[in-house]
Formats: structure tokens, sequence, C-alpha cells
């Protein structure tokens, strides 16, 4: 599903330390072609030429909003992944769904992001049964795709406790979206509102207390 990014960084209202992060995400991003094309360290690297991130903290913080910035400040398409259309109950079809999801990103050149990812980039379980074994190969078969994709994944999650080690060690940046404190607040009440509106009488910093 295809998400409007025609937001940028600048209109975002976050943390000294995150807005940083993904200030250095898009800077990385930008200078990709150079160092693996005209460097020539694609050559050393086959695989892992890519560039993850990963958005976690509570609901409502502002992840799906800074992946809609990301693909805004560099000026590609945002695409969200559909689990639901994506996992499947019979055996094999998950992954071929994958290896889809992947063919398709790599013709458009976009930015992809998987909201909820926990659902999809869960723990590897312990086999007992024909089920952990095929949820196991899901992971595998998905853990390979992000490896060999040179283009961008976002990732969004509530539960980072749930996601699988392997693809923490593979993520670039782990970005935390905090609840905003009362400062924070203030920002977003103030970006919120349009120039025109008559909020002459509005008590700005009462509400960004209460």
């Amino acid at each position: 599903d295809r998400l409007e990014s025609s937001v940028t960084l600048k209109d975002l209202v976050l943390p000294a330390s995150a807005m940083s992060q993904l200030t250095d995400l898009c800077a990385f991003a930008r200078v990709g072609d150079t160092v693996f094309t005209d460097w020539g360290f694609g050559e050393k690297m086959p695989v892992g030429r890519g560039l993850s991130a990963l958005f976690y903290g509570a609901s409502g913080t502002g992840k799906t909003m800074a992946a809609r910035a990301v693909a805004g400040e560099l000026g590609m398409e945002l695409y969200r992944v559909d689990l639901a259309r994506m996992l499947s109950k019979y055996v094999g079809e998950t992954q071929k769904n994958i290896s889809r999801v992947f063919a398709a990103a790599r013709s458009c050149d976009c930015v992809l992001f998987f909201d909820e990812a926990d659902a999809l980039f869960s723990r590897r379980s312990e086999v007992s049964d024909a089920q952990d074994k095929y949820a196991n190969a899901e992971i595998a078969c998905l853990l390979q795709a992000t490896e060999q994709y040179d283009g961008i994944i976002l990732m969004a999650t509530n539960l980072l406790q749930n996601f699988d080690e392997a693809f923490r060690r593979r993520i670039h940046f782990m970005v935390h979206f905090p609840l905003p404190d009362e400062a924070l607040r203030l920002q977003l009440w103030e970006k919120a509102l349009p120039a025109a509106a008559p909020v002459g009488a509005l008590d700005l910093p009462l509400l960004a207390k209460d």
C-alpha cells in the first residue's frame, strides 16, 4: 500500500537523539551510490548493501510519520507491506509472498515499510512440531531476503522484546520513539495549529502541561 510521503524531517517533533539518528539515516542513504559504485565498495560487498532501520516505541509516538518523513526527505515513494496479505496458513506461501514483495520493491526503487513488524520478524522458537519448523523457515527466508536487498527497509514495532535477535544484529539504525515530555508536547501543539486558525486565546503551555 502506497503511503503519502509529502512530509520531511523538519515536520517531525522528536527528541534530539532520535532526530539525529534519522538525519544520519538519510545521509547514509544519499551517499550509497557514491560509496558502493563510484568508490567500488560494492565489489567488496556483494550482499548487505541495503539500509535498515527499526523504529520502536509506544503507539502514537510518530513511527509511521517518521517513515513518511524519511521517504519524503529522500524524494522516494513509501510502500507499507500489508502483513495480513503476506502471511499465509499454507505451507510455502508466505515465503513466495516475501519473494514477490522484495522483487516488486527492486523494480520501483522505493522505501519498504513494515508496520507492526514484530508480527513478521518475531523470535524463532525451539522446534517442537511441524508448525514451529515452518514458522522458523519463514523467518529464515525473510532474513535472507532483507540481507540481499540493496534498498531501504524501515520497520516499526511496539514490542521490541519480540524481535528476532538475528534481525536486530543486522539493523543499521535502532531509533527509540518515547512518549513526548512537556516541552515536546508544546512543540507538537505549535506545529499542529495552522497559521490562520484563531488561536490567540489558547494557552498552549497549559495544554502541553495538561
